[in-house]
């Protein structure tokens, strides 16, 4: 039985498609499901100067992406949670999913091929290849 879910989120176009196939899992109401959403860490080479303002767009986007997963929170029928962290996306993935002891990792996969993929990377795979449990990779249409 799947009793914990932990599923990554980002902002985009896959979101909306990750959390319909989560809904068509059919999970049991005991089941736990954890949103989470990795921010990436700032940029340590650009330092801001203390005596100006500080820009609030990260406070924005944290405020902008809680209430989306609130938001998806709500259409769930199991007990949920939510995480926004900062770091390495597959690494906090992983991470997450190894604290909640997590019985499945459900992600979507940006469909990147090529010199695309290469140079960015591939979150999904990094994650198959090393999280402790089962992963659903969801691909675009």
């Amino acid at each position: 039985m799947l009793k914990t879910i932990l599923v990554a989120l980002d902002a985009s176009e896959i979101t909306e498609r990750v959390i319909q196939t989560l809904q068509d899992l059919a999970l049991p109401k005991e089941s736990k499901v954890v949103l989470c959403h990795v921010f990436a860490p700032p940029d340590t080479d650009h330092e801001l100067p203390a005596d100006r303002p500080h820009p609030k767009s990260a406070e924005v986007s944290y405020l902008q992406i809680e209430k989306q997963l609130q938001s998806y929170q709500k259409q769930l029928t199991s007990n949920s949670e939510l995480e926004l962290v900062t770091g390495d996306p597959a690494e906090e993935i992983i991470r997450l999913g190894n604290i909640y002891q997590a019985d499945l990792i459900v992600i979507g996969s940006r469909g990147l091929t090529g010199m695309k993929r290469i140079v960015q990377g591939s979150v999904s795979s990094q994650v198959v290849e090393e999280a402790h449990c089962s992963v659903l990779v969801v691909k675009p249409n």
